[in-house]
């Protein structure tokens, strides 16, 4: 047994929880679902795997996240206009106060943490 906590295959992972609607959803519905492997102290950092289904909806960032998406296709815009495009296998961080509009065309999976 490891102390580490970790997640084999993301992409066939199965066990994952419903964690419902996006709640600032602007069009359509987003269903979110996915599986937390771990959390710190105080929740002061989260890491796991997070699937999104169609939409867009409002995106306010309030920690630091680090995300690899591994499946799908989504449009990050930031209220400056900046456009980021989200592929399978591009790596991101959006820093704490990024705010813009997120659009996702396929849905997404992502293994992300949060400090």
């Amino acid at each position: 047994m490891t102390t580490v906590p970790l997640m084999r295959n993301p992409l066939a992972t199965q066990d994952i929880v419903d964690w419902g609607v996006v709640p600032t959803m602007i069009e359509g519905e987003s269903r979110v679902s996915g599986r937390v492997i771990h959390k710190g102290p105080g929740g002061a950092s989260e890491c796991g795997l997070w699937i999104c289904t169609p939409g867009v909806w409002r995106c306010e960032v309030e920690r630091d996240e680090f995300c690899h998406f591994l499946e799908g296709r989504a449009t990050y815009v930031h209220d400056t206009g900046e456009v980021i495009e989200i592929t399978p296998d591009t790596a991101a961080v959006f820093p704490a106060g990024w705010a813009g509009v997120c659009t996702v065309h396929e849905t997404v999976k992502k293994v992300y943490m949060i400090r």
